[in-house]
């Protein structure tokens, strides 16, 4: 059984490859967003976040002889506790990471950290749009409050997202849901409807909806503030799904060899 971490769009697609290959997954997630395989036979789910040791625990009672890790470009610590799983069961590790995109914006300014993200984002004293999800709020409540400036964050509709706001320092009514990615229109639609002055997004590529909203920003004619994406570990990382499932059947080729 190939043990699949999703929480990525490409998430489905990589286990329909996997079944294809003759293969079983696990698709291990941390919600139980869908995954959009169009069929379910060959794939299972698991919901829930794991740390090292419940990875590496799972893998034993599953006998998993693949690690495929498909998570958020920015989920760095899942990156590493499954890759540090798969090195102590002494199986192989293979890792999607979604491919950037080059973005030709005159107001488009990239920081290393959320923190950085916030002094730079409240320092053009405009309110700001925080299309970053839902994790690392607390940065730009803080720097809210300290400039006394408007902030609203547009996360999904879901307790976690929501309870996650609160946590951070916002408001109820400083946070807007809905279920991306979303077009140049919408974005418009926010940044008008909530008189934005700077937009803050990360680099999550074409998925994530990025370059919709960079030219939303563009038409609208406000900075627009990236964080880039942690390191994704040591190792090779694929950036397109038919070359990480190729290594995966290579990779079983080579366990099979090894048996026989």
């Amino acid at each position: 059984m190939i043990l699949l971490i999703g929480g990525t769009s490409e998430t489905g697609n990589l286990a329909a490859g996997i079944v294809a290959l003759g293969q079983q997954a696990l698709a291990l997630t941390a919600t139980d967003t869908e995954l959009n395989t169009g069929q379910t036979a060959g794939v299972e789910r698991r919901v829930g976040r794991l740390d090292k040791g419940g990875m590496t625990r799972l893998i034993q009672e599953r006998d998993i002889t693949v690690v495929v890790d498909a998570s958020h470009p920015y989920a760095a610590q899942v990156r590493a506790n499954a890759r540090a799983a798969a090195v102590e069961s002494r199986i192989p590790y293979l890792t999607y990471v979604r491919p950037t995109q080059d973005h030709d914006y005159d107001q488009l300014y990239r920081v290393d950290s959320h923190e950085a993200a916030a002094e730079l984002a409240f320092s053009f004293g405009a309110p700001t749009l925080l299309a970053t999800g839902s994790r690392n709020i607390t940065p730009y409540a803080r720097m809210a409050r300290r400039t006394g400036q408007k902030v609203v964050a547009r996360v999904l509709d879901n307790p976690e997202s929501l309870d996650a706001c609160r946590m951070g320092g916002l408001l109820d009514e400083e946070v807007i849901t809905g279920r991306g990615p979303f077009t140049v229109e919408q974005n418009l639609s926010t940044i008008g409807e909530h008189e934005i002055g700077v937009l803050v997004t990360k680099d999550s590529g074409a998925a994530g909806g990025v370059a919709e909203k960079i030219e939303a920003a563009r038409s609208a004619g406000i900075p627009v503030v990236m964080v880039d994406r942690p390191d994704h570990g040591p190792g090779e990382a694929f950036d397109d799904i038919g070359g990480l499932l190729a290594a995966l059947e290579s990779a079983l080729d080579g366990a099979e060899s090894k048996r026989s």
